[in-house]
């Protein structure tokens, strides 16, 4: 059975180890280990964490199955005082993906943006990353595509992906 937890500070050292075993196998065909390891440490590091939770109001929820942690969705309600939800992240262990836990993250701050009044999923993803399919599916679209630079010359190829959140999955 799926469980959907939300995250606190304490629990930045759980999405850290996730994110240190996700992300070098996700990304090891799209980015270079420079670029993997100059983003980790951009997006995972201790104080950027805190800052994403602290300062920028990102929530994090936790997937668990059998008490371990199988992955990860962060979020922002209200993003850039609009009425969509923005989805920061979403990743999972690859042994668990295809099994509905991404789909059951989804679902789950699908619920949370609806009890805020929001009407929109927005996400961005890599134009590389496989995960494009899976959001087409559960009826994501492209709106856009977006390059965005993070600093020691290494650029994000994204695409803009929205979802109505009156939508079934």
């Amino acid at each position: 059975m799926i469980k959907i937890i939300k995250a606190t500070l304490q629990d930045v050292p759980v999405i850290q180890s996730l994110a240190a075993t996700i992300w070098p196998v996700t990304f090891k065909d799209i980015l270079s280990q420079e670029q993997i390891s100059y983003m980790m440490d951009f997006m995972y590091s201790d104080s950027a964490l805190e800052q994403q939770i602290g300062v920028h109001h990102h929530q994090f929820l936790l997937a668990q199955q059998n008490n371990n942690y199988i992955g990860y969705l962060s979020f922002e309600l209200d993003y850039k005082s609009d009425t969509k939800t923005k989805i920061h992240k979403i990743y999972l262990l690859p042994e668990v993906q295809g099994q509905g836990v991404g789909k059951r993250l989804f679902e789950e701050v699908t619920a949370l943006a609806l009890q805020h009044g929001n009407q929109t999923l927005s996400l961005n993803v890599n134009r590389d990353n496989s995960a494009v399919d899976f959001y087409k599916r559960i009826g994501f679209n492209i709106v856009g595509e977006e390059n965005i630079a993070i600093g020691n010359g290494f650029l994000m190829e994204d695409y803009i992906m929205e979802r109505p959140i009156g939508l079934p999955m």
